[in-house]
């Protein structure tokens, strides 16, 4: 990235933490009065001709290519397979792609293209958590349409956005428990310098307070740095005997992490390193030889067993080549394409967003991972899984939830966050409110 454009990535992760962990209600005017303000006029998406224009926006250049060009291509496949069967009442969907280039004033600028000149009817985009931020002024100041598919660090629930990633109750939390259940009490916590890690290692903080583990260590990378010794030097010093490494590094700086991680002889028998960034794409491109036995939770792994996965691997490989593997922010893209389809065709439009809006809630999917529902804080229910890479590089799933876990966007450990809810259902509600105890 260019030293303006790391300079202004910098702004947006070191703002997200200066404000109390993005502790406010979305949208960055909501007070901590549990209200939600009204609403803007509804953005039309007017259905040109005989297609319905979606935009595709995702970081096709850059530090952050090495995840986001297969997702682009899960949700091709979604769109493909529509397409086939009959499209979106009665129309095709055409896909305008425009490339975020791993730089967040320019995913700003593309949000703004796709809503203006393109006349999308929606915009499926984004990985990293500061890209999500850049845009989030941009759908909400035109009451416009954003489907998120990857897991993030949660405190924000957009009336714009629907996340059909993990919230940190999905993914994050039930990582932490885990390894304080089976792999060690002593944690350092690696991470990108922006948004996500900074969030989530908060939140990891004080679940450790919580469940008696200990944070022992906490470091940053630039997002695309790879100059990682110095922070392997740090979890030597810090755990001279081993201990768990949380990682929540993104893009190319895995790359690094691991190999050097292999090459100062931290294996997993005494170092396991639990990512929340890294699934199969990643291992195939840092190579699986470093990444034998380490860790991943994640609600998707190929691996899963359902008709549904089977369906969607073979039609994915049939695509794209035998060689090609899926993962999870892969499947979430998938299958927001096919939830969207579903409330446009039970709202009966495409272009008026309110009714598509409303429409999304309670859409239901059997989705590869398994089934998932959109709730009205416009995220999904999802089974957590925990999986171990193996010599094939794809994972073996070593821990599950035995059902599905409702989402929880704002975080139950966060002392300026318990207590608090998502609603858009309820216009008393919107996007903050305090529960009632029970």
């Amino acid at each position: 990235m260019s030293n303006l454009g790391r300079r202004k990535f910098l702004l947006y992760g070191s703002a997200a933490l200066g404000t109390s962990i993005l502790l406010k209600a979305c949208g960055g005017n909501q007070s901590q009065t549990p209200t939600a303000s009204p609403s803007p006029a509804a953005s039309p998406a007017p259905a040109s001709g005989e297609t319905i224009k979606v935009g595709i926006l995702h970081s096709l250049s850059g530090t952050m290519a090495i995840s986001e060009t297969s997702v682009v291509d899960a949700e091709k496949l979604a769109i493909e397979e529509i397409n086939a069967a009959g499209g979106v009442l009665g129309k095709q969907i055409e896909a305008v792609v425009e490339d975020g280039a791993s730089d967040w004033p320019t995913f700003a600028e593309k949000a703004t293209k796709l809503i203006d000149q393109d006349k999308v009817a929606t915009v499926f985009g984004c990985w990293t958590s500061a890209s999500r931020k850049a845009v989030l002024p941009v759908f909400e100041a035109k009451n416009h349409m954003l489907w998120y598919p990857v897991q993030y660090e949660g405190q924000e629930c957009s009336r714009n956005i629907f996340y059909t990633g993990a919230a940190p109750n999905q993914q994050i939390e039930p990582a932490v428990t885990w390894l304080l259940e089976n792999k060690g009490k002593k944690f350092f916590l690696v991470g990108s310098d922006y948004v996500f890690p900074r969030t989530a290692n908060t939140i990891i903080k004080e679940q450790l307070k919580a469940k008696g583990g200990e944070t022992v260590g906490e470091d940053y990378l630039p997002l695309g740095n790879t100059e990682v010794t110095p922070i392997i030097t740090k979890i030597k010093q810090a755990l001279p005997d081993g201990g768990v490494i949380f990682n929540t590094l993104n893009g190319d700086s895995n790359v690094a992490f691991f190999k050097q991680l292999q090459a100062a002889g931290l294996t997993p028998d005494k170092y396991p390193v639990m990512s929340v960034s890294v699934a199969e794409e990643e291992v195939k491109q840092i190579g699986k030889e470093y990444l034998l036995g380490q860790y991943a939770c994640w609600n998707y792994f190929q691996t899963v067993d359902t008709p549904a996965n089977k369906k969607f691997v073979a039609a994915f490989r049939a695509k794209y080549g035998e060689d090609r593997v899926t993962n999870d922010p892969m499947e979430a893209a998938y299958i927001m394409v096919y939830l969207w389809k579903q409330a446009v065709e039970q709202a009966a439009t495409a272009d008026d967003l309110d009714k598509v809006r409303a429409a999304a809630v309670g859409q239901k999917f059997d989705a590869p991972e398994g089934p998932v529902e959109m709730f009205p804080n416009h995220h999904i229910s999802k089974t957590v899984r925990i999986g171990q890479v193996r010599d094939d590089g794809l994972f073996d799933i070593v821990w599950s939830t035995p059902g599905v876990v409702d989402p929880q966007p704002w975080n139950q450990f966060v002392p300026e966050t318990k207590g608090f809810a998502c609603d858009w259902t309820d216009p008393a509600k919107g996007g903050k409110f305090k529960m009632e105890k029970s």
